[in-house]
């Protein structure tokens, strides 16, 4: 396999055989056959059941990969743990390309021997797995999904370009459903489980190299070979954005990491030190991962911090302004050309000034004026705009122009828009268009100051 794994396979397999497939509904091997039917599967697929004659979902069952004749990319085992072994090795002797084991009952529950066996097995074989104890992989243009979540509990997200790996499934799966909602797309999902075999290191380094995954997004529990990680780590980082969340912090968090997933969660310092010295992009909760996922996904580098706000409303101008500055960001200062436009197209209570709360009567022609100037002007580096849609001017029209302009702009625009349901559809309508949009002003610039701080990154690598 190389100094890293090769995924290639397991993301986007010509064939796949199901090693526990099962005709009762209920079973994990039967979810996991029939969600390569839901999402609309391509290739080869081969239900295997050594206890089962007949057919499954249509398909003939085979009772062993080895009598599989066509040869198999992928194998996904979905069999009782103490039976892993025997499977595994026969899936080296069909010389199959990659395997994912969902399988739990491993390291993860004190059964170390069981689990160094199918290291061992894919080191003979030179056959990379993924897992045990984990959901695998989803890959969104090759149409593969290993995950045994029924497809009507969990909301699939469009095809993008943001990959998201995972040491935990359950962490995994909630993303996966959250994203649905938040406007981006997924490119490729890898949940791994006890890293057996292939780590986080593996992954980083193929989704660092993929051409689809524009984002990479992390949840890490532990590194199991360190000083290979941060090899990685330098390279990826040049490349693209890794937005990372670092479970088991705390003495507490550390031991739940290691019943959970057997990973040996470390020194939180020492990973805080690798992340900021290799320009990851830290989370420290969930809704920051989201956060910065959307911003990274829709939104230009800038290596400036100097911020233009338009508002709406005054009171969230000010929170707004508070946010930007405790997070080490600072209110641009308009040229004197700016405020001349701005006096000539504002009304006369309008304070020419940012921020630029442009009344509460504001509709999009006035939004729009002030979003052009504003936007144009050489003091600025990064928008943000506060539309809220409980004002009469504020309709479908300013969120139509909002998108119009964030499709335009060469600088980072994100909008602060905080509501209920009738704020939601235009939040949904700005979101699906590519708009990064966030209830809390201290989101919102914490996702800039996470976009400035990478572009810095960024261009001293250069």
């Amino acid at each position: 396999m190389g100094e890293y794994a090769d995924l290639k396979h397991i993301m986007n397999p010509r064939s796949v055989a199901i090693i526990g497939a099962s005709q009762n509904p209920e079973k994990v091997g039967h979810v996991i056959l029939q969600n390569y039917f839901d999402v609309g599967y391509s290739g080869k697929l081969f239900p295997v059941n050594n206890s089962y004659e007949g057919r499954i979902l249509g398909l003939p069952v085979y009772k062993s990969v080895l009598d599989i004749k066509s040869g198999v990319d992928l194998a996904v085992i979905a069999i009782p743990a103490e039976h892993v072994a025997e499977v595994l090795t026969e899936c080296g002797k069909a010389h199959v390309k990659g395997v994912v084991i969902v399988s739990s009952g491993f390291s993860e529950v004190g059964e170390t021997e069981r689990q160094e066996k199918i290291t061992e097995i894919s080191k003979k074989y030179g056959m990379p797995v993924i897992g045990p104890n984990c959901l695998g992989v989803m890959d969104m243009r090759s149409r593969i999904d290993t995950m045994y979540l029924p497809t009507f509990k969990l909301d699939k997200p469009k095809i993008g370009s943001v990959s998201f790996a995972s040491q935990s499934g359950a962490v995994g799966s909630l993303i996966l459903d959250v994203i649905s909602h938040e406007g981006f797309g997924l490119s490729k999902f890898i949940s791994y489980g006890n890293a057996a075999v292939v780590d986080e290191t593996d992954i980083l380094n193929y989704l660092a190299y993929d051409k689809d995954t524009k984002i990479i997004v992390f949840y890490i529990e532990g590194a199991k070979r360190g000083k290979e990680f941060i090899d990685v780590a330098k390279k990826a980082t040049k490349i693209k954005p890794v937005i990372i969340i670092k479970g088991g912090k705390t003495s507490a968090g550390a031991s739940a990491a290691h019943s959970h997933t057997a990973a040996l969660a470390g020194s939180a310092e020492a990973y805080d030190a690798v992340f900021k010295q290799f320009g990851f992009v830290e989370a420290e909760d969930m809704d920051e991962l989201i956060a910065y996922a959307k911003i990274f996904d829709t939104q230009p580098l800038t290596t400036g911090n100097r911020i233009g706000m338009i508002t709406n409303g005054g009171g969230m101008g000010v929170l707004a302004t508070d946010a930007i500055y405790k997070n080490g960001l600072v209110m641009a200062e308009l040229s004197e050309e700016s405020k001349k436009v701005l006096k000539g197209s504002m009304p006369p209570i309008v304070n020419i000034r940012l921020p630029l709360d442009i009344g509460g009567d504001a509709d999009d022609k006035r939004f729009a004026a002030a979003l052009d100037t504003v936007s144009s002007d050489p003091n600025v580096d990064a928008l943000i705009v506060i539309t809220l849609f409980q004002t009469p001017g504020a309709d479908s029209r300013v969120a139509s122009m909002l998108i119009h302009r964030s499709m335009e702009s060469k600088k980072p625009i994100v909008v602060i828009s905080p509501g209920g349901s009738y704020t939601q559809v235009h939040k949904d309508m700005m979101e699906s268009s590519g708009v990064p949009v966030y209830d809390s002003e201290d989101l919102a610039a914490k996702s800039l100051k996470a976009l400035i701080d990478y572009s810095k990154y960024k261009n001293r690598m250069i």
